[in-house]
């Protein structure tokens, strides 16, 4: 392989931006590429514009070292690493891989492509993605071969290396997190593996393409699958009056059981949306993979519902929504179930919502549109008859009781 003396990252958020300061602190240089004009000069200025542990002083770091600096432009380099959004659509129940922003991506790189460069795709992505990728760009540069062309003769390598990180702990997975290093061909594969092995310490194992894409998919299918049982278990103890919580701790006692914990549904741009790319490639052989996906998608109207019921029983509600992340501790709001019920419960006018994200300055426009405003944690607390807490935030958990004792309190994550 030969040396990689520039790297171009394309896409700088949650996975992007920490990708690119690790590679940067490992002394490459790293051109950051992004959309957003915002986001480029607030790199530029050494200053995240994502909320992440440690992050902040690293990029600072790398900025002020000429490490790292950020573009809206691909510029020419050795190695580009594509980390892009890959959403769905939901069109008439049918739930459509949206791969715009990859072949945008990988059209863009393509034009400052040169032989023997690589270009890795991180965005998870459905089967075949990475085949698509090598057409996309065969198509803006005819003048250079791909290896869905001509295989290990090909003048550039392209390989699949899905990130595998969680929010809140990004700086240190992505260097000791296994990686699985998909290539289009062998030589593909090690050509990432070479690269990869500046920043990881963890295990890196090449295989194909396909069967790198399928299991980061299958990984969240499965996290999807397990969240499903646990959700169905507390919609079946409701119905039967029994505390959700105690069954799964005394089910847990098994020694090869490990219920996981319900909650208010499933989030992030991982979970709740890969198994998706599964049932999309695959619809009649993906029957479970489909049913957890309906259960888990059902829960947030399963709250709403208990919320209503509660609502029913006051003169005036006045609803503390608590959270708004679709995990605890981080600024995502990404597919989280929280926004959906507050926003439901607000299209339905069930009460006055006071909504409490202490990880954000503003609200997402779906729900100042529905006319709601960020409130104060113990503002929301002093005002609320009804409290619903949607997310297990640390700020949340340490609440005196004497404070909710005459609340209706609705618990989701089981911590109050």
């Amino acid at each position: 392989m030969k040396s990689v003396s520039r790297i171009s990252v394309v896409g700088l958020g949650y996975i992007g931006l920490p990708t690119a300061a690790v590679f940067a602190d490992r002394g490459v240089e790293v051109v950051g590429v992004d959309v957003s004009a915002h986001v480029v000069e607030r790199i530029n200025a050494g200053e995240p514009h994502i909320v992440e542990p440690n992050l902040g002083a690293l990029l600072r770091r790398v900025v002020e070292a000429g490490k790292l600096r950020a573009s809206q432009t691909v510029e020419p380099a050795d190695a580009f690493i594509i980390a892009v959004p890959t959403p769905f659509q939901d069109v008439e129940g049918h739930h459509w891989p949206d791969l715009s922003y990859v072949e945008q991506a990988s059209r863009a790189v393509a034009k400052v492509l040169k032989e023997g460069d690589l270009v890795i795709l991180e965005s998870t992505s459905p089967v075949g993605t990475t085949e698509r990728m090598c057409t996309w760009m065969s198509e803006e540069r005819p003048d250079l071969t791909f290896p869905t062309q001509r295989g290990e003769l090909s003048d550039v390598r392209v390989a699949h290396c899905p990130e595998r990180v969680l929010p809140g702990r990004i700086l240190d997975e992505v260097v000791n997190n296994a990686r699985v290093i998909g290539g289009i061909t062998r030589k593909c594969a090690q050509q990432a593996l070479q690269l990869y092995k500046i920043i990881c310490e963890g295990e890196c194992r090449p295989t194909n393409a396909r069967t790198a894409e399928l299991a980061k998919l299958a990984e969240n299918a499965y996290r999807d699958v397990n969240i499903a049982y646990a959700n169905e278990l507390s919609v079946i103890c409701d119905k039967l009056k029994i505390n959700v919580w105690e069954l799964i701790k005394l089910a847990n006692l098994h020694p090869r059981v490990n219920i996981l914990r319900p909650g208010p549904g499933v989030g992030g741009h991982c979970i709740a949306v890969d198994p998706w790319f599964i049932v999309d490639s695959a619809p009649d052989e993906s029957r479970l993979i489909s049913a957890a996906r309906a259960v888990n998608d059902g829960k947030p109207e399963f709250v709403c519902a208990k919320v209503r019921e509660k609502a029913q029983h006051l003169k005036e509600p006045v609803i503390a929504c608590l959270g708004l992340s679709y995990k605890k501790d981080v600024d995502d709001l990404r597919e989280s179930p929280a926004v959906h019920i507050v926003a439901n419960l607000a299209r339905e006018k069930v009460g006055k919502l006071l909504v409490v994200e202490p990880h954000v300055n503003k609200l997402p426009r779906e729900l100042e549109e529905l006319g709601l405003e960020l409130t104060d944690f113990d503002a929301a607390l002093d005002q609320a008859n009804l409290v619903v807490l949607l997310v297990d935030h640390m700020g949340f958990l340490y609440v005196d009781r004497d404070l909710l004792k005459d609340k209706f309190v609705i618990d989701t994550v089981g911590v109050w």
